[in-house]
């Protein structure tokens, strides 16, 4: 068994998270230094001709051509067969060259049918499997679906996939903390107020209301993207960032992690109204009002172990939002004695690691050009190097090169769901309000 995968097939090819993610993605990976030579299967219910399917990888690729994805556009294939029927899915692997790895750009609860489906066939030698997030719809579905991925392969051969993982500048992180004195020995309970991880968008439903209606921005940000930003910003030093190490201090981290109230009463939600030219999330097409979907969420958590103790980490994520902001900030306790005859505004140093743009400030008091004896603000500014791939094209690399350091593994997914569970069950009983926030603004009042 080569320790490479010959051939990507992907199911469910016709939908918008293949064409705008996954593709481009591998166009990126195909362009790269890292790119080699793979057999590219696309599987859908739908009729698709061959031309058509290679003219859809070619659009896909337009961003980032090379010789190498034009080669493996002419030699692709479109099959179309139903992921939940056991006939067609053994059509499709007997088809497909080589070590397989199977891609499920599919909704949770189809990925769920097929992976049933599969777990009673046998199955090629060495097949890998890539899951979207979220894994599962909750703490107990999530749980279910690990016990029968596990029973049917080995854990180094299931890629839970969020490109979060892939993002350069969320990788950025682990630099920052761990390769400068500095920074490491401050991030801590007694130098940290709060640490806030921040992900706000411009950007409205953009006619996703099929899945985030279902979702919402809890589950669509916070429970998975969010959580694991907080364990590359809160774990321990690894020994290295091989994938057990660097996954089992994310776990361990994780494990401590809570809600800060059991009733999920340190959560908010809320949705945005019409505003602008947007109309209200509720006049969206396909949105189903009664769902009372939430657009903008925030969870305050707490940490239970030695380094973190009684610091809030406070996750915020919205759409249809005034201000993008995609940002860890980390703010330090003031100084416990400021000498007398230094005046000026006091303000708390902070530390801001922005994924959008990718940057680093540093925000301290400094000493006036005029008064030497009055504090005033100043800002360190260092711009992050972007990575050579984007986020889809990292995460493709790993799962090509059978490397799991940047996907999830099962534990931390199931842990996911448990520190999100009150907040959902709070939610699902009203016992915390939907508030309501204009379109374009910057949240409800007092957010």
């Amino acid at each position: 068994m080569t320790d490479r995968i010959d051939t990507l097939i992907i199911l469910g090819a016709n939908g918008d998270l293949t064409s705008r993610l996954l593709l481009p993605g591998l166009s990126s990976l195909l362009a790269s230094t890292r790119g080699s030579s793979i057999n590219l299967v696309g599987v859908d219910r739908g009729e698709l001709s061959q031309t058509d399917w290679r003219a859809k990888v070619t659009q896909a690729f337009a961003a980032t051509p090379s010789s190498l994805g034009t080669a493996i556009t002419k030699e692709s294939r479109y099959l179309q067969a139903d992921v939940t029927s056991e006939s067609d899915l053994a059509a499709v692997l007997a088809a497909s060259p080589g070590r397989i790895a199977l891609y499920f750009a599919l909704p949770p609860a189809v990925t769920i049918m097929a992976c049933t489906t599969l777990s009673t066939m046998p199955l090629p030698k060495g097949i890998a499997f890539a899951l979207e997030k979220p894994f599962g719809t909750d703490l107990r579905s999530a749980k279910l679906l690990n016990r029968l991925l596990q029973r049917m392969l080995p854990e180094e051969q299931l890629f839970r996939v969020d490109h979060f993982l892939g993002k350069s500048t969320v990788l950025n992180m682990l630099g920052v903390r761990f390769a400068n004195r500095i920074f490491e020995p401050l991030f801590s309970a007694p130098h940290v107020e709060k640490v806030e991880i921040v992900f706000d968008e411009t950007l409205a439903l953009e006619n996703r209301a099929g899945y985030y209606d279902k979702a919402g921005a809890l589950v669509d940000m916070i429970q998975s993207h969010l959580l694991l930003v907080l364990a590359l910003a809160a774990m321990e030093p690894p020994a290295s960032l091989d994938a057990d190490d660097l996954r089992g201090a994310m776990a361990q981290v994780l494990r401590a992690t809570s809600m800060k109230t059991k009733n999920g009463s340190s959560s908010r939600r809320a949705r945005y109204g019409a505003g602008g030219t947007l109309p209200a999330y509720t006049d969206e097409a396909g949105v189903d009002a009664s769902r009372d979907t939430e657009t903008l969420a925030e969870v305050t958590l707490q940490i239970a172990n030695w380094r973190w103790a009684g610091v809030p980490f406070i996750l915020r994520s919205g759409k249809a939002l005034g201000e993008s902001r995609q940002e860890v900030i980390v703010t330090f306790r003031d100084v416990p004695h400021l000498p007398g005859g230094l005046t000026g505004a006091s303000a708390p140093s902070r530390l801001r690691m922005s994924m959008k743009p990718a940057a680093l400030d540093l925000d301290l008091m400094i000493n006036g050009e005029g008064d030497p004896f009055t504090l005033e603000p100043s800002i360190l500014h260092a711009d992050l190097g972007a990575g050579e791939l984007n986020a889809y094209g990292e995460v493709l690399a790993g799962i090509l090169e059978c490397d799991p350091t940047l996907s999830v593994r099962g534990d931390v997914a199931e842990e996911c769901w448990r520190i999100v569970a009150p907040a959902l069950a709070a939610w699902r009983k009203n016992a915390v309000e939907l508030e309501e926030y204009p379109a374009g603004s910057s949240g409800p009042t007092g957010w």
